[in-house]
């Protein structure tokens, strides 16, 4: 994303939009970050007809309906955003509605999760493929500032090949006998998505991966190598306290490495000699070497220090925006992006505790076992 940013009402030309959701998250951090990119809100869409009204008119839309389908044949809009929860089986409402939209030749921003199964992920792809419209998930952990430096850094040649990664990310998984229940699996598949997207933006395709998982709290640990051939671990860290920063992501290179704190902190531990072992008077090492690191500072009435910015909700939908105008597909948060962690999704749910698997699963065979049957 761009130092300068453009406010919605400086574009001459914007996006005709229409909004499918009125839920506190949307209201919180999605329908704010549009005054930052280039729409023009024509309509907003809920269920609950008083929270459709109320929503188009605090953020300047000029309808609002309870039908979706009925919005979009009326507004005929260029691109729709879609933040909606569950069906009562499980099932992501958001995935029905971001086909509809493809239908309707509309391109479609939608939040995660994008789906519940692959088969979903693999439907909206042949749908965007045949109607050419454009689908992205808001994957904003990608699209966080520091995470992007992140990745520059990790795939830069001073930095070296990334060999190995640790993602710690505080989510439990259920119980081996209820992992097939989408409703019980609901919060692990709402979550899931930000520390995959992170391993598949850094690190590229899960080839492999098997866990342990600890039944008091839920946390787990994977041990995953990627087709890269570099290894790597996801500590899913149920149980931590209430105050303890959220996550943790570290790389390793050749002779390098970079530690992202928090999604704020990041530090860049840079080649360099530690001096002669056993002779080296002092910890500090020559200033080529020295250790980078970048921090907001929270003083200032700045956009960069704003949470719809460093969290990445900002930069994902400009992204959207403008490969909707530029007439090309998303180069992040991508269907593709998608469907690398639903396979993640699906691994969780079906590969037993202790064993390791090839991803993607045959999740023919693997459907065909009882929860926490042997692959074998």
């Amino acid at each position: 994303m761009s130092d300068a940013v453009t406010y919605q009402f400086e574009y001459a030309d914007r996006l005709s939009a229409v909004f499918v959701g009125a839920g506190g998250h949307s209201y919180r951090n999605i329908y704010p970050s549009l005054q930052y990119v280039p729409v023009d809100l024509r309509a907003v869409c809920d269920q609950q007809a008083d929270r459709a009204g109320t929503y188009a008119r605090m953020f300047g839309a000029a309808a609002s309906y309870t039908d979706h389908r009925e919005m979009l044949e009326r507004e005929r809009p260029t691109v729709a955003f879609i933040v909606t929860g569950y069906h009562d089986d499980g099932r992501v409402q958001a995935t029905e509605i971001a086909a509809d939209c493809l239908r309707a030749g509309v391109h479609v921003w939608m939040e995660k999760p994008t789906a519940a199964s692959v088969a979903e992920v693999e439907m909206l792809a042949d749908l965007s493929a045949t109607t050419g419209r454009y689908v992205m998930t808001g994957l904003k952990k990608i699209f966080a500032p520091a995470m992007e430096k992140l990745h520059s850094i990790v795939h830069s040649p001073e930095f070296g090949r990334p060999t190995s990664i640790s993602v710690r990310y505080p989510q439990a998984l259920p119980a081996p006998e209820q992992r097939r229940d989408l409703n019980a699996m609901r919060g692990f598949l709402d979550h899931i998505y930000h520390p995959a997207a992170i391993l598949h933006y850094l690190m590229g395709p899960v080839a492999e991966m098997g866990f342990q998982w600890e039944p008091i709290s839920g946390a787990s640990v994977a041990m995953l190598r990627f087709a890269s051939g570099a290894v790597g671990t996801l500590h899913l860290a149920a149980g931590i306290g209430p105050a303890s920063p959220l996550e943790r992501v570290e790389v390793i290179g050749d002779g390098a490495n970079a530690v992202l704190d928090n999604g704020v902190k990041l530090t860049y531990y840079r080649r360099g000699s530690h001096g002669e072992y056993g002779r080296t008077g002092s910890f500090l090492v020559d200033d080529a070497a020295a250790p980078l690191h970048w921090e907001p500072e929270f003083s200032l009435g700045q956009l960069s220090n704003k949470n719809l910015f460093y969290l990445g909700y900002v930069p994902e939908l400009q992204h959207f925006c403008d490969a909707v105008r530029d007439g090309r597909p998303p180069e992040k948060g991508t269907l593709a992006d998608s469907l690398a962690i639903m396979r993640l999704f699906d691994a969780y749910r079906r590969v037993s505790t202790g064993e390791s698997n090839s991803l993607p699963l045959d999740v023919t065979q693997a459907a065909n076992r009882a929860p926490g049957e042997s692959n074998e």
